[in-house]
């Protein structure tokens, strides 16, 4: 009997469902194995970890200066195994590179050119990595 509840166990946890519009990466051994998109799928147990859960869209970071400027940065995840490396700083990446992308731009120049300035360089640094910006929003005071 304990060898059943064991057995089924395992079964029930090698069993996973991933919601649409989210990826997750498999690692095995503590190496990327591979990358699991929407639908279910079977994770093997003791030998398969999923390593990181990925929204692929909808991923917002909020950047703040200390005079108050700032803004919100919108970005999605195309590749979802080339984000793996940096998906757990992303947010903290974004952030530092538009404050300084933000503290470089011409302070004469209107809004809209800052904020393509700030878009190309964050997409710019993102690109190789599989995450695209898909839009910059500056509240500057």
């Amino acid at each position: 009997m304990t060898l059943l509840t064991v057995f089924a166990l395992l079964a029930f946890l090698s069993v996973r469902r991933i919601p649409e519009g989210h990826a997750y990466t498999v690692h095995r051994f503590g190496r990327p194995a591979r990358t699991l998109n929407a639908g279910t799928h079977v994770v093997l147990p003791l030998i398969e970890k999923v390593a990181h859960k990925i929204r692929l869209f909808g991923n917002v970071v909020e950047f703040k200066r200390d005079d108050a400027a700032g803004g919100l940065v919108y970005f999605q995840v195309l590749d979802p195994t080339r984000a793996d490396s940096v998906i757990e700083g992303v947010d903290d990446l974004v952030r530092n590179r538009a404050l300084g992308l933000l503290a470089s731009s011409d302070v004469a120049s209107d809004v809209a050119s800052r904020i393509l300035q700030i878009k190309a360089g964050l997409n710019q640094l993102l690109r190789d990595r599989g995450i695209l910006i898909t839009r910059v929003q500056l509240t500057l005071s």
